[in-house]
């Protein structure tokens, strides 16, 4: 696969116009917080990042990748690109690898959203988990890494890196079904008979909060890592938009969920593929490594987590399709197709409910 930088295709092929983002406020802001901002700046807008436009910076001191908020009316809470900030920061001195943080500016008079500035980290970035152009032993090292970075992200304790106060108390899948389906509500275009059922029976089963809490991702997926140009090793885990103190399992479930997608370019799934042959780990066996990694005994109720995926995942496709229609989304086109997959997603969810993974 060819090489790639953070988080998606730095050439024509990969960047979207118009680039709606004002270079000379930037330049003016950033001069004397950051080496190169003194001359003139050049910016490409990465094609992927549809919840936060994000842009490769080239200054004469080399290269920088901005992530602001989306201009328009935003729902609460999302968008949080000051928390992505925070953690990745907190992060830096762990076993997760993560971009150096440079600046935060959180003046919405300078570009009109809050932004912050990171280290460019070069290296490959896989938007396909069936890793075409790679060995199969290559394939199985770039998932057994994925699977020891996830494991060490679980397992970082977040009072001892400054963030004991990123999450509230409490059960987080009770929290988080009530965020998203308010989420949805406020993003509902029209009246999607399987999400209403899910979201009624998700609410229904609801387990018993087992007491874990860890800082979790939110959005864990091979596409939002960045790995060696020249091996499988991580070098920085991206977007943690979504990231707060909750259950570990939403993050594993959320790797398992994306595996059940068609393979391709818009699925960018696991469905159908032949993974032995490939090199590639099973749903089972993934979450024995990670379990294995984790010392855990395995995961009960399993298919409820899956189905949690899957209706978060809906309600933030809804969003985005919202978002394309209001004029706000970073790629109206592509928010629309993504936001046709909302009944895919609460279909699969219903059905994940009575999956067993024994």
């Amino acid at each position: 696969m060819a090489s790639q930088t953070s988080p998606g295709t730095p050439d024509d092929s990969g960047i979207e116009a118009p680039l709606a983002l004002n270079l000379g406020a930037v330049q003016r802001y950033m001069q004397g917080r950051l080496p190169g901002f003194d001359t003139e700046i050049t910016a490409r807008k990465f094609q992927n990042g549809q919840s936060n436009p994000t842009y490769l910076l080239q200054t004469e001191a080399g290269a920088y990748v901005l992530r602001r908020k989306p201009p328009g009316v935003l729902l609460k809470s999302a968008h949080a690109v000051e928390r992505e900030f925070r953690v990745q920061m907190a992060l830096r001195d762990t076993g997760v690898p993560v971009a150096k943080m440079h600046h935060l500016c959180e003046d919405d008079t300078v570009i009109g959203s809050s932004f912050y500035v990171m280290e460019h980290v070069v290296g490959r970035n896989f938007s396909d988990p069936t890793l075409p152009g790679l060995p199969a032993s290559d394939r199985a090292a770039v998932m057994d890494e994925m699977s020891r970075v996830l494991a060490a992200l679980h397992d970082v304790d977040a009072a001892t890196v400054g963030l004991a106060d990123y999450g509230p108390a409490g059960n987080y899948f009770e929290r988080q079904h009530g965020r998203w389906s308010k989420q949805y509500r406020a993003s509902e275009v029209e009246t999607i008979a399987e999400m209403d059922e899910l979201i009624a029976a998700l609410g229904a089963q609801m387990p018993a909060d087992d007491a874990q809490r860890g800082l979790v991702h939110g959005d864990y997926r091979i596409d939002n890592m960045i790995y060696a140009a020249d091996g499988t090793n991580c070098r920085a885990v991206l977007d943690w938009e979504l990231s707060t103190i909750g259950h570990p399992y939403a993050d594993l479930a959320g790797v398992i969920m994306q595996w059940q997608m068609p393979p391709g370019r818009e699925g960018r799934g696991l469905a159908g593929v032949n993974r032995r042959d490939l090199g590639l780990p099973s749903d089972q066996e993934f979450i024995a490594s990670y379990c294995q990694r984790r010392n855990l005994p395995g995961v009960e109720n399993f298919g409820y987590y899956l189905s949690f995926s899957f209706f978060r995942m809906g309600a933030i496709l809804q969003g985005v399709r919202k978002r394309g229609l209001d004029g706000n989304a970073s790629n109206p086109e592509h928010a629309a197709r993504l936001g046709a997959f909302v009944p895919d997603f609460a279909r699969a969810g219903l059905a994940a409910l009575s999956r067993k993974f024994d």
